[in-house]
């Protein structure tokens, strides 16, 4: 059995700078699971380009609010609280955050536990 609690993730390895934003790791590769689990914060005003080649991922939004733009399309969907949404496809996405933004995000296969985007100009990133 596996407990663990944010306050004892926080501020170890488990806690990562992803550019736009903080991803805390309760599950990675490591813990045998088959999937990650991530308590991720996104910072208010930040406009990220993202794509998860290796990983299939799903957010579910606990606190803020944002939207999510489908980078081929344009089209954009709104994200509050209690909103879910899935990169079934591998999606390259702008996530938008309009005020700081708490998602709960599984990743399948995990994540190793050290993947970090690499934002700058553009502000885009895959991994």
């Amino acid at each position: 059995m596996i407990v663990r609690s944010l306050t004892e993730i926080s501020g170890t390895e488990r806690e990562v700078d992803w550019g736009n934003g903080k991803s805390r790791r309760f599950l990675v590769a490591r813990d045998n699971m088959d999937f990650s689990l991530t308590d991720t914060v996104v910072n208010a005003g930040s406009r990220s380009l993202l794509q998860y080649r290796n990983h299939m991922e799903a957010c579910y939004c606990i606190t803020g609010s944002g939207e999510i733009e489908d980078a081929m399309t344009g089209e954009r969907y709104p994200i509050r609280p209690g909103t879910m949404y899935a990169l079934d496809k591998h999606d390259a996405h702008y996530l938008i955050a309009k005020e700081d933004m708490r998602l709960v995000c599984v990743f399948s296969p995990p994540l190793k536990g050290d993947e970090s985007h690499k934002l700058g100009a553009g502000q885009s990133s895959s991994y």
